[in-house]
């Protein structure tokens, strides 16, 4: 069967220059510290909680790299429906302002699925292909 609505626009997320070089310069660093001061500086910015929940899932700490991932991915929400998204649509990988919040959700489905939340982890995974399966692609 074919579907006669249109598709949605892609939906692309504001840049957020000040964020993204604090990220950059906190990467560097290597520390938890340092990517912790960027969520508080930043909480609105899906990137820092993803750094966080990547760090978590690394250190074997899925409980923390849900609660990381989870709030990423719920502000990461608040953003794009003030920038149009209308609960479906197209979220380009190839954004990089979409990155923080598709990685999040990709850490999000990690982590669920660490912690026995099997179908969140689904849920999750199928969202970040109905999003964009190069995300999808790139982070699996």
């Amino acid at each position: 069967m074919q579907n006669l609505l249109p598709e949605p626009p892609a939906t692309k997320l504001p840049a957020d220059t000040e964020a993204d070089k604090a990220l950059a310069e906190a990467t560097a660093t290597g520390t938890t510290v340092a990517l912790k001061t960027v969520a508080a500086a930043h909480p609105a910015y899906s990137g820092g909680w993803a750094a966080l929940a990547a760090e978590a899932l690394a250190a074997d700490e899925p409980v923390t790299a849900y609660a990381y991932a989870r709030t990423g991915y719920h502000r990461g929400l608040d953003a794009l429906r003030r920038n149009g998204w209308k609960g479906h649509g197209p979220i380009p990988w190839a954004h990089a302002p979409n990155q923080g919040f598709l990685r999040c959700l990709h850490s999000l489905s990690q982590a669920a699925a660490e912690i026995g939340e099997a179908d969140e982890a689904a849920r999750c995974a199928q969202f970040l292909r109905d999003s964009d399966p190069a995300a999808a692609d790139a982070l699996t």
